[in-house]
């Protein structure tokens, strides 16, 4: 697809996509990224625990937004998609470490299945300035 209205975002510091889709996309100055499962950018291997995945989820979100040109503070709205609810908390105190007020909107839920069977995803819509 080519569109000269929208910019394809990626970097080697985030797992690649494993599917036809783009990290994030760019359009004017908002950054949409995919879903980031809980990849180890660095092994390509998944965690065990839900609170090791969203921390590789995050920094995920993290390192894309930087090949952006932004950073985790520009973020507007996140949707985390949870395997099982009941690790609502778990991931929330994770959450915690990557934002400092004011906090961007949120959506949690959760879902039947993931990709390669993750136990949470996180994706972000992010302000570029």
């Amino acid at each position: 697809m080519t569109n000269n209205s929208f910019q394809v975002i990626s970097t080697t510091e985030a797992p690649g996509a494993i599917g036809p889709y783009s990290q994030a996309i760019r359009i004017g100055g908002l950054l949409f990224t995919s879903g980031q499962l809980g990849i180890d950018a660095a092994t390509g291997t998944m965690p065990a625990t839900v609170e090791e995945q969203a921390e590789c989820s995050l920094r995920n979100v993290k390192s894309i937004l930087e090949a952006a040109g932004t950073d985790m503070s520009h973020i507007i709205k996140t949707t985390v998609f949870l395997q099982d609810m009941n690790d609502f908390q778990k991931v929330n105190d994770i959450y915690a470490k990557f934002f400092t007020q004011p906090y961007p909107a949120r959506s949690a839920v959760q879902v039947a299945r993931l990709p390669k069977d993750g136990l949470v995803e996180i994706e972000v819509i992010a302000t570029i300035e």
